[in-house]
C-alpha cells in the first residue's frame, strides 16, 4: 500500500502546485537547504582534500534532510494514512515547480510580445546566468525556452518520480542535489573539487527521468511536428549535460526550432553545439509553445506515474 498512497500523494501535490504554485509567504526547503549549502561553503570550501569536503557536505545535507523528512512523514501516517497523504503532498509540492516555470515563461513573455525589449531582457535575466543586455528578440526567446525545457525535467518531473519511489523523503533527497548542484556544481577553480560530488550525483539522478521526459515529449499534443527517438537520442547528445538535451531536443524537434549557439557570462563567449533545425526564426510564440508543452508533458507524465501505481496495485493484491 506503501507505493499507492505515494501516488495518491504526488497527484494531490501537482494539484496544490498547479492551483497555488510556490507562495512567498510560506517557508520553502529549498531556502534551508540553500543555508545549509552557503554555511558548508564558506566553512569548507578551502585549504586541502576539497572533493573529499564537498562529499561530506552533501552527505550532510542529505542525511539531514531524509531523516527530518521521514520523521515527519512516519508520524503524520501514525495518526491516519489520510492525514499521511495530505502532509506528504505538501511535502512533494515544495520539490516541484510547474506553476512557477509557466511564470517565469510568461513574465518574459509578456513583455517580449509587447515590443518592450528591456524589461524582456530585464525578467529573462532572472532566470538564466547568461549576459542579457544586448539579446535580440529571438535570443531572448531561445533563453526562455531553453530555461523552460531543461527545467521541465529538473523542476517538475524527475522529483514527481522519485517521490512515486520513494515518497517525499526521496523528493526532498533530490530536490538538495539539485540545489547543491545549482550553487556549488561549476567546473571552475573554486568548485571544481567542492562541488565535484553534487554534480555527478545530480547527474545520476536525472539521467532516467530526463529521457522519460524526452520520450513523452514526442508524443504530447502539441503541434503536427513528430520526430523520432533515434533524432531525439542523437540532438540531446549535443547538449553539455547528459541529460538536459533530452528536454531541449524534444521541444526543438517538436517546434521545428533550434536552440544552443553563443551565450556571453560575463562578459566571456560561450559557444554551445547547436540542437535542432532552424526551420523558422524563434520569436515569443515559441515561448507560449513550450509552456504549453511543459504543463502537457508533466500531465503525461503524471499520468504514467498513476497507471504504474494502479498496476502495482493490481499485481501485489493478495488473490483468495
Amino acid at each position: 500500500m506503501i507505493i499507492v498512497y505515494h501516488t495518491l500523494a504526488l497527484s494531490l501535490a501537482v494539484l496544490i502546485d498547479q492551483l497555488i504554485g510556490d507562495p512567498r509567504w510560506l517557508p520553502h526547503p529549498v531556502i534551508g537547504f540553500g543555508k545549509i549549502i552557503a554555511a558548508l561553503d564558506r566553512l569548507w570550501n578551502k585549504g586541502r582534500y576539497r572533493k573529499l569536503k564537498g562529499v561530506a557536505m552533501l552527505l550532510c545535507l542529505l542525511f539531514l534532510t531524509v531523516s527530518c523528512a521521514y520523521v515527519v512523514v512516519h508520524f503524520a501516517y501514525r495518526l491516519h494514512p489520510l492525514f499521511g497523504i495530505a502532509i506528504e503532498s505538501i511535502l512533494i509540492a515544495t520539490t516541484i515547480a510547474a506553476k512557477g516555470l509557466k511564470e517565469a515563461g510568461q513574465s518574459v513573455a509578456n513583455p517580449l510580445r509587447q515590443g518592450d525589449m528591456p524589461e524582456a531582457r530585464k525578467k529573462l535575466s532572472w532566470i538564466v546566468g547568461r549576459d542579457t543586455d544586448t539579446l535580440t528578440e529571438a535570443e531572448i526567446a531561445r533563453g526562455t525556452v531553453e530555461t523552460v525545457a531543461e527545467n521541465t525535467s529538473d523542476g517538475v518531473t524527475a522529483p514527481l518520480f522519485f517521490a512515486f519511489i520513494g515518497g517525499a523523503p526521496l523528493a526532498l533527497l533530490y530536490r538538495a542535489v539539485n540545489t547543491c548542484d545549482s550553487m556549488v556544481g561549476y567546473k571552475n577553480e573554486q568548485y571544481h573539487a567542492f562541488g565535484w560530488a553534487s554534480a555527478r550525483l545530480d547527474d545520476v539522478l536525472n539521467y532516467i527521468p530526463a529521457r522519460l521526459t524526452g520520450l513523452l515529449m514526442l508524443i504530447v499534443p502539441i503541434t503536427p511536428t513528430y520526430v523520432s527517438f533515434t533524432w531525439l537520442r542523437r540532438q540531446a547528445k549535443n547538449h553539455p549535460s547528459p541529460n538536459s538535451g533530452w528536454c531541449e531536443a524534444g521541444v526543438a524537434g517538436r517546434l521545428g526550432i533550434q536552440l544552443g549557439g553563443t551565450n556571453y557570462y560575463k562578459g566571456r563567449v560561450s559557444h554551445r553545439p547547436l540542437i535542432g533545425e532552424a526551420n523558422v526564426v524563434l520569436a515569443v510564440a515559441h515561448i507560449e509553445k513550450t509552456t504549453m508543452m511543459m504543463q502537457r508533458t508533466v500531465w503525461a507524465f503524471w499520468g504514467v506515474l498513476i497507471a504504474l501505481g494502479g498496476l502495482y496495485a493490481i499485481f501485489t493484491k493478495p488473490w483468495s
